[in-house]
């Protein structure tokens, strides 16, 4: 199975990464009805943080962002999103060898794309350490620029030098 397919359909709902009933269905092999139905038999294992189902308005608004999504197809009924967790517990409720590889193969999606939100917000920090650091050095040769650039204030004339008071001796 490859990952980048199942990347793809991994959405973030409810501030949730979520992979719809349809997408596994599709995944497992089986007809969305025959994995609804294995669901809803089995519904106690699928608590709320693990699986919840589309508000139509959620539902609607995927159609922009699926192109295979069209109006009419799957809208009987609302789809189920399974979070990482509803997708391993799916496994154990679809028994079979495809289950069970295409479980491996969507649980390791979730974890590469936990590791690169974890990348990017590594690499998030260390930009913004950087900027702050040129930031200010930016700033130091600007001021210097300013300051080579800006005419010189003009001096006070240097005064007659006085005659020393006191005592001299002749020369003779």
């Amino acid at each position: 199975m490859e990952l980048l397919i199942i990347q793809k359909r991994i959405f973030e709902i409810r501030g949730e990464r979520v992979i719809l009933d349809f997408h596994l269905a599709e995944l497992y092999s089986v007809e969305t009805k025959m994995l609804k139905r294995s669901v809803n038999r089995n519904i106690k294992r699928f608590p709320s943080d693990f699986m919840f189902q589309l508000t139509r308005d959620e539902y609607d608004s995927l159609r922009y962002q699926i192109g295979t999504l069209k109006q009419g197809a799957h809208a009987k009924y609302l789809p189920y999103a399974f979070t990482e967790h509803g997708s391993t517990m799916l496994s154990s409720v679809l028994r079979s060898d495809t289950a069970i590889n295409v479980n491996i193969a969507v649980v390791r999606a979730f974890i590469l794309l936990k590791q690169y939100n974890n990348n990017y917000a590594l690499l998030q920090k260390r930009i913004d350490e950087l900027e702050g650091k040129f930031n200010r050095k930016i700033e130091n040769i600007n001021e210097v620029i300013e300051f080579l650039l800006s005419k010189p204030e003009p001096k006070e004339p240097k005064a007659k030098p006085r005659k020393k008071i006191g005592f001299r001796l002749l020369k003779k």
